[in-house]
Order: structure tokens, then sequence, then C-alpha cells
């Protein structure tokens, strides 16, 4: 059964207290060296990361903490960019280049358990079949700077804070009612007084759209704090500019004897697109633009992904697991995040409740091992030095135009190649010269014959008796006996 947890927005539970995560996290960050991060002043990022939590036997009260992985991108590429050969990262979100790291880490933890090292993460059961499972005391937290993206992040418009993937322009126009639905959105929030200013929108979108032309398939955020949340919602700027003042009057709500007009509530909402086939947005100007509770994918660059939302994959992994499915062979039991810690941002604990844990709850007739393990959820009060909001504070004339940072990082606990920056999903430096060639082809995602050496499953399986044999296209199957819901 899932845990009930409190509406108002908790900082401390069970020892675990958010703002020191959180400093942990950003001091983690502070210690990479500087490729891959954003330009101070410029360019901003989201962070994720997973802490492991090791309580002391003797002393229960003893809490050792430790970032084991990390990860910065807001990009995500369209289908049509993906590649059949798993040479690109399709989805290049915070969260889940720290999930993707997380699980190296296990898989050198779990490769050291098997050659007879000493672990601090595994341990073998007593159990026939050479199984493991994690050390007493031993648990994962997930941490992001920014609430996910998706269902989550469709929160009451209560400030002026940055949103995390706010909707991009694209004159591709693939999904016309969307548009208009933006066009409504910005319109509004214009009339709210959230100071977002015309010339400066038609500025960015302009830039945008010029960033389009040279083939970027990710979504630059424009700088306006007010502007919400995830990319690539198609409209031209000519249509923002000549139906702006109809639009705002349309949606500043009814007015009184005195012509003063009252503001019309209204939430945070998405670039995310509702899965096709499922229930759809009904587009209503206020609290009843978005549907919620239901599955999202990341919008492309001017066209759709196959990724689902970072809400949903936090919601798949609090059924399944965040081990993967190649460590679910070798683990007694599925691997689930205690608590997830969320930066200061725009925040609704009901909305967390909802996208991580409510709508999961009636998953039953699970497999072994696997069980519905709804996380504890805070909330920090300390914000990312490079989040968008902190970014404009820092702002500069003469800087250019602020904008997301392109780079991607990626950094976990291992001994070979811990650390990785990517850009529209390559490693940084690889050109299109050499798609195809042994430098990309040696980075592919999805291969573990590609993998580091303590990634292999061939090492596992060699070391590991009782195991059966395994394909080494393992790291892309669907895990036993569950059904593939979210495309990594």
């Amino acid at each position: 059964m899932p845990v009930c947890l409190p509406l108002h927005v908790p900082v401390r539970y069970n020892m675990v207290n958010a703002d020191e995560i959180a400093k942990l996290c950003y001091e983690r960050f502070k210690q990479l060296p500087r490729r891959g991060k954003p330009e101070p002043g410029r360019e901003w990022t989201l962070l994720a990361a997973v802490v492991k939590i090791s309580r002391c036997a003797a002393d229960s009260d003893t809490v050792e903490k430790e970032v084991i992985s990390l990860g910065t991108g807001t990009k995500c590429i369209g289908r049509t960019a993906m590649s059949p050969n798993g040479e690109v990262l399709n989805d290049s979100h915070a969260e889940v280049i720290a999930r993707r790291g997380c699980i190296r880490y296990l898989i050198q933890e779990l490769h050291r358990a098997v050659s007879g090292g000493d672990s601090s993460v595994f341990r073998q059961t007593d159990e026939r079949g050479g199984k493991w499972r994690l050390q007493p005391g031993v648990s994962f937290l997930f941490f992001t700077s920014h609430t996910p993206c998706g269902d989550a992040a469709i929160v009451p418009m209560i400030d002026s804070q940055s949103q995390p993937c706010p909707p991009v322009t694209s004159v591709e126009g693939h999904e016309g009612t969307d548009a208009r639905g933006d066009l409504k959105r910005e319109a509004e929030e214009s009339s709210e007084g959230k100071n977002m200013k015309l010339p400066r929108l038609e500025e960015e979108e302009t830039a945008e759209k010029n960033l389009e032309d040279r083939g970027d398939t990710k979504q630059p955020f424009p700088s306006n704090s007010s502007t919400s949340e995830h990319p690539s919602q198609s409209h031209s700027v000519e249509t923002v500019s000549q139906d702006s003042a109809q639009l705002e009057m349309k949606t500043r709500g009814p007015s009184d004897s005195a012509g003063l007009h009252y503001q019309v509530p209204d939430i945070h909402r998405t670039g995310a697109k509702c899965v096709s086939g499922g229930p759809a947005d009904p587009l209503h100007p206020g609290m009843g633009y978005h549907s919620t509770g239901v599955l999202r994918v990341k919008p492309g660059r001017g066209e759709p992904t196959l990724s689902l939302s970072c809400s949903d994959k936090l919601a798949r992994w609090g059924v399944l697991g965040f081990q993967g499915a190649l460590l679910s062979h070798y683990l007694e039991e599925a691997l689930y995040f205690s608590t997830v810690v969320v930066g200061k941002c725009p925040y609704s604990q009901e909305a967390m409740q909802r996208a991580l844990v409510t709508r999961c709850s009636h998953v039953s007739d699970l497999p072994a091992g696997f069980s519905v393990c709804p996380p504890v959820l805070l909330q920090s009060s300390l914000e990312f030095p490079f989040s968008q909001a902190q970014t404009q504070l820092q702002h500069k004339a003469g800087q250019g135009r602020i904008s997301p940072c392109g780079a991607a990082i990626s950094w976990c606990n291992v001994t070979e190649q811990p650390l990785d920056v990517t850009a529209n999903g390559y490693k940084h430096g690889v050109t299109k010269k050499a798609f195809g060639t042994a430098k990309v082809s040696g980075h592919r995602a999805l291969s573990t014959s590609r993998l580091p050496q303590e990634s292999r499953a061939a090492d596992l399986l060699g070391l590991q008796a009782g195991i059966p044999v395994v394909s080494a296209g393992l790291a892309a199957a669907p895990q036993p006996g569950l059904p593939s819901v979210a495309t990594q």
C-alpha cells in the first residue's frame, strides 16, 4: 500500500534533511571540471543526482551520505534523430542521466562483489541461485534541482519562477491545436502581470528559430522567468504579435461594474504531449488547460519524441525499480528510491504526490521481487546556482541572450571514465563525419559490449555460477515478466 504523505512540503524525514542533500549535490557539481558547465550569467541547466544513504549498524542515528551519480541537461532528441544502432542518447534530461550513471555505479559494485571483493552496496543472499541484495542499512535517494517535467510540473501559478522546459517556437507547426493553446497561455501570463514583454519574446523566439535552422533537435529555453515548462510547442512570432491583445482580453476573466477584471486562476503548463491514444489536454483557459495524471512524451525540436516525461519515468521506477533490465537478472529484489528531494523551484506537494505516487497505487499482481514502493517527497529551500532564475539574476549587459546550456554532464563514482560530456546525444567533440565509426560506436548507450570493462555482462556471467546466460542485448530488453512502459 502506498504511503500517505502530507500535502504540506516537508523538509526533513527519517534522518534525511532536504537542505543537506541539496547542498551535498551542489558541492559535488562544483567540484567537477569546467567542461560542459553553463557559462555563468548567460547559460543555465538542471541538475539531478543519486545519493547513497548508509546507516551505521552500531548506531542507527549515524547516517553517511555520498553522491554516487550526477547529471545535468535539459535536452531530448526527436524521433527522426534516433539511431537504430544505439549511437545517440535519446534522453539527456538531468534526471535520466543521473539514473543512467547510477546503474553504471551499481554494475561496478556488483562486479566487485562477485569478484570476491568488498562491496559497500551488495551482499549475496543465502538462497540457492546466487542472487544479490543490498547491504543492511543501505538505501538510495534521488535529488533533482527542479520539479520533474510532465505531470509533476503542472502546478498552480503562485509566482514568476522559471519552469524547466518552457515551450519553444517551431515553424513546422506539427500540432496547431497545442500551438494555439500556448499562445493563449502567453497572453494569460502577460495579463497577470508576469512582466512578459512582447518585444523580448519576439527576440527570443527569433533566436530560437535560428537555433532550429542550425539543426538543433533540442529545445532552448526562453530567458523570461514566467514562461512555463517544457519545450517545443508550435506557433509563429507574427501570430503572437497580432493576437496578443485580443487573447489577453479573452483570458483576463470577468469584470465588475467598475470595469476591473478579476484574475483567472492558472497553472504552470507543460510542453510535454499526452501519449497518443490516451486522454488529451482539454486546452481550456486557466486551471482546465491540462489533463492531469496522464502519460506524456517529451517534445522534441519541432517534432515529437519517443521519451516519456521525467515524471512518468520516476513513477515507473517506483514500481519496476531503477536498476534496469540487466541488473534485474542478478538482484533478488528491485531497487527503489526511498526519498525524492526537489530543490527550490515552483513546487506543489499535491502534484508530486499525484505524479509519482497516487497514479501507481492501484498496480498489483507484480512478479516476485517487485512492489509498489512510493518515495517520501521532500523539498529543499536551496536553489541550484545555475538555475534559470539564478542565471537571470547574475546576467550582465553584453553577455547576450540567456539560454539553456547545450551540453549535458554525466558523472558517476566509477573507476573507468567517470565523467562524460555530451551534446545533441553525442559525446562532446564528435562530428557528423564520425557517425558510424568506432569513435561514435565506442560510446553506444545500449550495447553492453560497448560499456566499460567493469560493466560487461559477460564478465559478471563468468564470475558468478548458477546464473543463466544472458544475451548481450539484455540492457535494452524489458524487465522479466513486466511490460516495457517507458522509452529510455
